[in-house]
């Protein structure tokens, strides 16, 4: 994938433009397991396997993956300590810790309405 360079236009902020970096960023972050990760992050640094303990279900790779996604838009830092064997820690930086401000209004809007949408559910399904 080749990724687009921000020239400063609108067109690269409009999420509705195919072709936009902002629509390029969502798509990298708008991701349950890139959620899941800045929310465990949110509490403090964490090494690789504390992370993968804190999400039930992710796989190695990919907690691999969206860690360097998180990673090369920014959002996470990554510290390699010089020690046998190396300590790898995580942590979230500034724009991390902003977009955890959304993470944590969607997961308070899931725990609000999961009544509401299990009952949908269950009416859709029947």
């Amino acid at each position: 994938m080749v990724t687009k360079q921000f020239s400063g236009s609108p067109e690269d902020a409009d999420l509705r433009r195919a072709d936009s970096l902002a629509r390029e960023i969502f798509s990298d972050v708008a991701n349950k397991w890139a959620f899941l990760i800045i929310e465990a992050l949110g509490e403090g640094t964490l090494r690789f396997s504390e992370l993968r303990n804190a999400i039930e279900g992710i796989s190695h790779k990919m907690l691999t993956q969206n860690l360097r996604m998180l990673e090369r838009n920014g959002l996470v830092e990554r510290d390699v300590h010089p020690t046998v064997p190396p300590r790898v820690e995580y942590t979230l930086t500034e724009s991390g810790q902003g977009l955890r401000a959304t993470v944590d209004a969607m997961c308070g809007w899931t725990h609000h309405y999961l009544g509401h949408i299990e009952a949908a559910r269950r009416r859709f399904d029947a």
